[in-house]
């Protein structure tokens, strides 16, 4: 019987002792937890080694019972104790299964949507010579963010959503600029075999000084490879280059990588994250067109609107009416909604949700992403985006009523200034520019003062909690 005894305390004291070890090395060690997390590889020695130690554990504890079971035990107590067994085998083999499906999703998400450096081409990406730290040389990291309509019943690709983050590497502060999809004459690099074919930017001369909808910013993903099959080399995704040429040239950014985002994936994600929460500051249409259609001058009328509220969770359908819906609305307040969608998103993001819905999120991850990030530096992304979730993410205003024309001739070279002044190292916050005069003048009988209004400077940058919070005096306009 001590021999039993002993056995026993030495099978818990080897449980409590894993347990212990796997604490300490997720407390001390989460660089290279992380690093083993987008490793396909080592994901796959992972599953394994989940199946075999819940298989271990399970022949421990049947081994430990036959072991320690007294052999005068009643027919009714070896029933009890077998039963209660199996229940103890039944709560590990759940949980390991779960572990090991998890781990399988985690590694089936990185292979399909990370492909390595070798494996993979690109016509813009940058060579990455330390993967352990490839941040060394570079103070910024710029992502190029395209939010793509493709999907079933599409013949063709917009991309109506193109966003650039600009990201310090050593604090993960991040400003969020917006371009406009109706740019015209978007540049490209002297260097660039595009600038050669587009010496004037992305645009007909043919046509003369008009409105050239094919030549907008959000026609350039489709329609510059279709003119120009391989103009830029060997590449998976040639309009995605294209795009991160003319949007590097127009803002004077270095654009490292993009993110390109599917909708219809966009929509899975929010609802296996349960959804997001927004405030919604005016009325946001759900459809809608000002093309052929029933209605008024050929307008397809919305089919209802999200009504405005504070803090409300939105689904992954509204969610995504939320950021597209522009019916009636300026571009401007579209963008801005976009940003807040995004800055949404990333709130969302908690250790629960991950958990219980991480299987979902990879699912639907792969439908959702393309991206040239190459896998050997994932866990340098992932270190840098735990300092962007706890960072400043601002939003860098390039709205043309205030800062310059957009359209045929949009002022490049003032949005750049813009931009630069916004991601310059600030050694005090940025404030507000009060105007001189007063906003109304005071009667002569009357000794109220009026206090002035302060008045934003174009371009500067504003914190995304700020340009998000509910303020129902706002249009959408």
């Amino acid at each position: 019987m001590g021999g039993r005894k002993k056995l026993g305390a030495f099978v818990l004291t080897i449980s409590i002792g894993l347990l212990v070890i796997g604490a300490y090395i997720g407390l001390t060690r989460r660089d290279s937890i992380l690093a083993f997390a987008v490793s396909p590889r080592q994901l796959l020695i992972a599953t394994a080694a989940v199946v075999v130690l819940g298989i271990c554990w399970i022949w421990t504890v049947v081994a430990s019972h036959k072991l320690l079971r007294p052999v005068s035990m009643s027919y009714t107590g070896r029933l009890v104790g077998s039963m209660f067994v199996g229940l103890l085998c039944f709560a590990i083999a759940v949980p390991t299964t779960v572990a090991a499906q998890t781990v399988m999703a985690q590694r089936d998400l990185v292979g399909s949507v990370f492909q390595s450096e070798g494996n993979s081409k690109s016509a813009t990406r940058p060579k990455v010579n330390n993967t352990k730290d490839p941040w060394a040389n570079t103070p910024r990291l710029n992502l190029l963010l395209l939010g793509a309509d493709d999907g079933q019943g599409r013949t063709g690709v917009r991309t109506d959503t193109v966003i650039v983050a600009s990201i310090d590497t050593k604090t993960g502060d991040t400003a969020l600029t917006s371009l406009s999809r109706n740019w015209m004459r978007m540049p490209f690099p002297a260097d660039s075999p595009l600038h050669k074919v587009y010496p004037d930017g992305f645009w007909d001369p043919k046509l003369g000084n008009v409105e050239q909808p094919e030549y907008y910013l959000d026609s350039m993903y489709d329609n510059v490879p279709k003119a120009h099959p391989g103009v830029l080399g060997a590449t998976d995704n040639e309009g995605a280059d294209v795009v991160k040429l003319a949007a590097s040239a127009a803002l004077g950014l270095d654009i490292d990588y993009y993110m390109q985002v599917n909708l219809a994936g966009f929509r899975q994600i929010i609802d296996a994250l349960g959804g997001i929460t927004v405030n919604v500051n005016y009325r946001v249409p759900i459809g809608g067109d000002y093309g052929e259609g029933p209605g008024t001058n050929g307008a397809k009328k919305p089919s209802g609107y999200i009504e405005p509220g504070a803090n409300q969770k939105l689904d992954g359908y509204h969610a995504l009416w939320f950021a597209r819906g522009r019916y009636g609305l300026s571009d401007p307040s579209r963008q801005e909604r976009q940003r807040c969608t995004i800055h949404a998103l990333v709130n969302s993001v908690n250790p629960a949700t991950l958990v219980t819905k991480y299987q979902q999120i990879a699912a639907a991850g792969k439908q959702l992403l393309r991206t040239d990030i190459p896998q050997e530096i994932l866990p340098a992304f992932i270190q840098l985006g735990s300092k962007v979730k706890n960072a400043s993410v601002t939003n860098v205003d390039l709205d043309k009523n205030k800062n310059f024309p957009t359209g045929k001739n949009p002022d490049y070279s003032a949005m750049q200034d813009i931009i630069q002044k916004a991601i310059e190292p600030q050694t005090k916050p940025v404030a507000s520019t009060p105007s001189t005069k007063p906003t109304k003048k005071p009667s002569s009988g009357s000794t109220k003062k009026v206090t002035p209004k302060p008045t934003v400077t174009p371009g500067t940058a504003e914190n995304l909690n700020d340009a998000c919070a509910y303020n129902p005096s706002q249009t959408g306009n």
